[in-house]
């Protein structure tokens, strides 16, 4: 673990999810799916126009977010999901706030 955190040598620091050195694509995506649809449920809810998408990209953030947390390998992995979880319910209850699922 001590390496992930500080290269030695010639080796430079790489910004990874797989920090136990196998690959998880599945899990990688849905981690970085989780954190896309929370940025945009965030960013949405502030806006009052944007309630839809912001209720909806939340909701959907929420419940991927979650499935990955359950499926998730690494601690890097859960590091992200939780931001992406957070980001989503803060976008869907803004979103529910302004107006709701539906215009």
């Amino acid at each position: 673990m001590p390496r992930v955190l500080r290269p030695t040598g010639g080796e430079r620091f790489r910004l990874t999810l797989n920090t136990d050195g196998r690959r998880h694509p599945l899990e990688n995506a849905l981690s970085l799916g989780a954190l896309a649809l929370g940025l945009v449920a965030f960013v949405c809810g502030f806006i009052a126009a944007a309630h839809v998408p912001a209720s909806w990209a939340g909701l959907a953030g929420f419940a991927v977010g979650m499935y990955s947390q359950y499926v998730s390998a690494t601690t890097a992995e859960r590091s992200v999901n939780i931001v992406g979880v957070v980001m989503s319910f803060v976008g869907v209850v803004l979103g529910i706030y302004h107006g709701g699922f539906l215009p």
